[in-house]
């Protein structure tokens, strides 16, 4: 149907439509919708239907609002805003793809109108369309060459597409047409130069570059930039005399700034130790209290000349006080001579300062205070936690806290411990007594939450963060708002190791939102960014954006996820008390007894939270009602509610986890376990040609990982047992098996593996698992080769020596395993006393946590006494 050109007055209601969408006033436009459709003239007029429907979309009413848009499209197919405003309704719901077109079709009927052209490049920007954004942003450059957004983007434009001598050619004709005075200070126009030299850095103009940092340096803002830029380009240009006087500049502004002394080696190029050790010895005269220059030293040197430089460092953050020492060392901890040194020096400051109160009975200096002491055990105290020695460092730290009870650090170091220890709860007691010390700390509130979560204990974790949460809302409400994502991860972890699998994959999948918010927040700044000139700024969160779920938390909620889809596929919940019982299936009666009174008690506390609950949700909704009053005009609709059990028991879960590996395999290709993972999602979807792609990707990085033997192994069988395979498939199959593996029998390869690392620990399970997968009947040597402790046996940890009983328990050495388990954990417990998971059978952990800093029962050293 053709465009129906309105009457003058209900030209002017249109007008008036399009206004107050501007300006949000919704109802006020629905108002004037209903006057132009009211009359029978125009009631089916496609525009103003569209315009109607896009008001009704941002008021959350998204079903009546395409109905009416498609409505308006179909009587109106030949009109740019019936198409512009179709657009926007699918960019409202993230169909960006779909939007491209609907633009596109808009132009057809408009190729001129700069908002849709705007509104194009933004989504074409957005989805990284660079090729359809440069042309784009040609155009708008060619309508409105006045203005400096049309330029800025257009340049960006080419920048992305690493076309940067073209990038630098736009800017700089752009440059030359803004009027500045060479004294004048313009913020912005500093901003353009900056980034003007970045392209021409990037596009590898050092020389370029350089002249015009010297040429405009006067009118830009940020000097320090300028002479960090101006160092680098230095070095790149072997201009070392010139970038030794640059380096020795930014040294007086900060002496504390590691990358400048680095900058001054690269351009002094020192040809021995000594010479180096030079470097760093004036800058101490120059900056007598600097630290960075006695630190950096130790790096490199070694011995006699080690100690002396070291000793000097100590004795100065000793007395001090300073509490990050041990933080500051930690990377010399690869070198066990130098740990045996630090060791040694600091172990005989603290006997000589416990005798005569300083660090050598040879000193002629005057007496330390008795803080020094303090902190000497301090340090000691995370120096033989850091290297397993948690007997020792609990002593150490017990000392401290006997001299200065109220020193929360000292409190921290003591959770540590006994975390690394393997005993969790006494951690998370510690902690809480730390939070109790300073109850108005965030850090340690965060700290203290963070232990609970790992201990299991999920609800005094939360209650632990309502302190510092807004009121009104529940505490997990308002971390998901806050994108707080640790304490999910936690969360989700937590939910895991209880079996609890609905609830961690909820935390899951609310960190997977946030990163998509984090994805669809960048639409803010495509415009801001062009209008304030920030574009360094604009150009590294592009970058940042493109590889955004590398992030830790992402690797982690989603390598959760998919262990979680992974046992749901191979356990599958069919009821909801099967989840609950599934750890209950091998308990005695009077074990059973003992669990119906727990499980009654746990229930009446459940169903007073709920009440609790129940009345909070009520005064939640009350706040939430009166804020949507007030704020009636809000755009878009509520998001889909993530609920537990229907996450728990979704009907297809590796179709789930293979959402949650896509971005892992494009974007954490450098992680073996993201190449295992995959394997083990592909394994049970019997994809062979994608499990030889995993497993190819995974030996490339490191042949040797005990997780992937035991994925080529069962890889192996899998080939071997499956005749029903394609002819191509098979001959590729075995090609490339031969070809990277040199043979794919399982036995002889798991054999092969087992003699070539004999000596480790972890190798040693991998390949006593893969026995029993192959042949039952070798439980028994299996068993035995897994759980030898022999000390010449390398990559005995704690998590190993877990993980063993772990398998003997859950039968992956074997079912007749309940004899060895006992000797295995005896013996376990024996070289690591204080963790929970070798503790005898009686073992009872009575003490419970009140997130208030008391334990309610016993005390503190009660357990540490015993042993």
């Amino acid at each position: 149907m053709p465009s129906i050109a309105l009457p003058p007055k209900e030209n002017a209601l249109f007008k008036r439509i399009l206004r107050c969408y501007e300006h949000k006033q919704y109802r006020n436009g629905l108002k004037f919708c209903k006057q132009i459709l009211s009359n029978p003239k125009f009631s089916e007029h496609g525009e103003t239907l569209a315009m109607k429907g896009l008001t009704l979309n941002c008021l959350g009413r998204k079903e009546e609002a395409y109905e009416l848009v498609r409505r308006g499209l179909r009587n109106d197919l030949k009109s740019h805003v019936c198409w512009h405003v179709y657009g926007l309704l699918q960019r409202s719901d993230k169909k960006y793809d779909e939007a491209i077109k609907c633009y596109r079709n808009a132009l057809k009927w408009d190729k001129d109108n700069l908002q849709i052209l705007r509104d194009l490049s933004l989504l074409q920007i957005q989805m990284r369309d660079l090729e359809g954004y440069r042309e784009t942003r040609y155009q708008l450059l060619q309508l409105r060459p006045a203005q400096r957004a049309s330029w800025i983007g257009y340049a960006i434009a080419y920048h992305l597409l690493q076309d940067y001598e073209m990038a630098a050619k736009i800017v700089e004709e752009f440059r030359k047409t803004q009027q500045t005075s060479p004294d004048k200070v313009d913020y912005e126009y500093s901003e353009l130069l900056l980034y003007q030299n970045q392209v021409l850095r990037e596009a590898g103009l050092f020389k370029e570059a350089l002249i015009h940092l010297t040429t405009y340096e006067k009118q830009i803002c940020d000097k320090l930039a300028v002479e960090e830029t101006k160092g680098e380009l230095l070095l790149k240009l072997d201009r070392s005399d010139e970038a030794t006087e640059v380096y020795h500049r930014l040294q007086e502004r900060n002496p504390e700034n590691w990358s400048y002394y680095q900058g001054l080696e690269s351009a002094l190029k020192p040809g021995s130790v000594e010479e180096r050790q030079k470097i760093f010895d004036d800058a101490c005269v120059k900056f007598p209290k600097g630290l960075v220059p006695r630190r950096l030293p130790l790096n490199f040197l070694s011995g006699e000349k080690f100690r002396e430089c070291l000793d000097r460092y100590l004795r100065m953050n000793f007395t001090k006080g300073c509490p990050p020492l041990f933080t500051t060392l930690k990377s010399l901890y690869t070198d066990k001579e130098k740990v045996s040194i630090i060791e040694e020096l600091v172990v005989s400051y603290e006997e000589s300062l416990r005798s005569c109160r300083m660090f050598s009975q040879n000193d002629d200096g005057k007496t330390e205070p008795p803080t020094t002491l303090l902190w000497v055990q301090y340090f000691l105290a995370q120096h033989f936690d850091y290297i397993g020695q948690h007997g020792t460092a609990l002593e150490y730290i017990n000392t401290a806290i006997e001299s200065t009870p109220t020193l929360i650090e000292l409190f921290l170091i003591k959770a540590k411990i006994y975390k690394h220890a393997g005993n969790i709860r006494e951690a998370a007691r510690w902690m809480d007594e730390a939070q109790a010390l300073d109850t108005a700390d965030r850090f340690i509130n965060s700290k203290c939450a963070k232990y609970l979560l790992k201990a299991g204990l999920v609800k005094e974790a939360e209650e632990m963060c309502s302190k510092f949460t807004r009121e009104g809302t529940s505490a997990v409400e308002n971390l998901n708002e806050m994108q707080c994502m640790w304490f999910q991860t936690e969360c989700a972890l937590a939910y895991k190791a209880m079996n609890k699998y609905g609830e961690a994959l909820k935390k899951c999948h609310e960190i997977e939102r946030h990163f998509i918010e984090i994805t669809d927040d960048q639409f803010d700044f495509h415009t801001y960014c062009m209008r304030k000139m920030t574009l360094r700024s604009y150009v590294a969160l592009l970058k940042l954006e493109d590889v955004l779920r590398v992030h830790p938390f992402y690797f982690k909620a989603a390598r959760i996820a998919i262990e979680i889809y992974l046992n749901l596929h191979d356990n599958p919940l069919s009821d909801d008390s099967k989840e609950s019982q599934s750890d209950n299936t091998n308990l005695t009666d009077k074990e059973l007894k003992k669990l119906r009174n727990k499980q009654r008690r746990a229930q009446k506390k459940a169903q007073l939270e709920e009440e609790k609950k129940n009345a909070e949700k009520e005064k939640q909704l009350k706040n939430q009602k009166k804020k949507k009053e007030e704020d009636d005009e809000e755009i878009g609709g509520p998001k889909e509610e993530l609920i537990p059990e229907k996450l728990a028991k979704v009907e297809n879960p590796l179709e789930e986890a293979v959402k949650f590996l896509t971005p892992l395999k494009s974007l954490v290709r450098n992680k073996i376990e993201t190449h295992l993972l995959a394997f083990e999602i592909y394994l049970r979807k019997e994809k062979y040609l994608l499990m030889l792609q995993s497993v190819k990707r995974a030996y490339e990085m490191n042949p040797d990982h005990p997780w992937l033997h035991q994925c080529l192994i069962r890889f192996f069988k899998g080939v071997a047992d499956n005749k029903g395979l394609p002819q191509p498939v098979q001959t590729v199959l075995k090609q490339e098996i031969t070809r990277l593996f040199g043979e794919s029998d399982p036995k002889s390869y798991n054999k092969n593996f087992l003699s070539k690392h004999a000596s480790s620990i972890p190798h040693r399970l991998a390949a006593a698992k893969m026995m029993v997968y192959l042949d039952p009947s070798t439980e028994s040597m299996a068993a035995e080769l897994a759980t030898s402790l022999d000390e010449s046996l390398t990559g005995r940890t704690l998590q190993v020596c877990s993980e063993v009983l772990q398998a003997l328990r859950d039968g992956s050495l074997g079912s007749e395993q309940q004899k060895v388990v006992e000797s295995y954990r005896a013996s376990c417990h024996g070289l690591y006393p204080y963790c929970l998971a070798f503790m005898p059978p009686g073992y009872q952990d009575n003490a419970a946590i009140t997130t208030n800093g008391d334990l309610s029962s016993g005390d503190h050293e009660d357990m540490t006494n015993e042993m």
